[in-house]
């Protein structure tokens, strides 16, 4: 079992910056990958970001490309989604969750385990 827990959201203005940080119980973080989804009001929850177990790769859903940035620690056991440049249209509850199978998985089924959510609002 994995638990994972969010924190780092809030309310910033458009074009503002917030950096989500994901602390993992798990004492063998460094064998999962680690992504994070993020679920809007009325839409269903999308993929944002994922990152390799031991960080070395990384992958992006192209509405945050060059504007968001994901990143690991394995010695803290935490994963982090720097954003940069956020917009309206990124406000969303924002997830991160644990893949114990595939390399860079985007759909939610290969993701084991998840937090608890953590709400990101960006006023314009």
């Amino acid at each position: 079992q994995v638990q994972l827990v969010e924190s780092g959201g809030g309310l910033v203005q458009a074009g503002g910056s917030l950096r989500l940080s994901c602390a993992a119980s798990r004492g063998t973080f460094s064998t999962v990958r680690m992504g994070w989804f993020r679920q809007a009001p009325g839409n269903e929850r999308n993929f944002v970001a994922v990152i390799t177990n031991n960080g070395d790769n990384t992958y992006y859903a192209a509405s945050v490309k060059g504007r968001f940035t994901i990143s690991r620690d394995n010695t803290k056991n935490t994963v982090y989604l720097q954003m940069n440049s956020l917009k309206p249209e990124d406000t969303a509850v924002y997830y991160c969750a644990a893949a114990t199978r595939g390399y860079l998985p985007t759909a939610e089924n290969w993701y084991a385990y998840w937090g608890q959510g953590t709400q990101v609002t960006v006023s314009s």
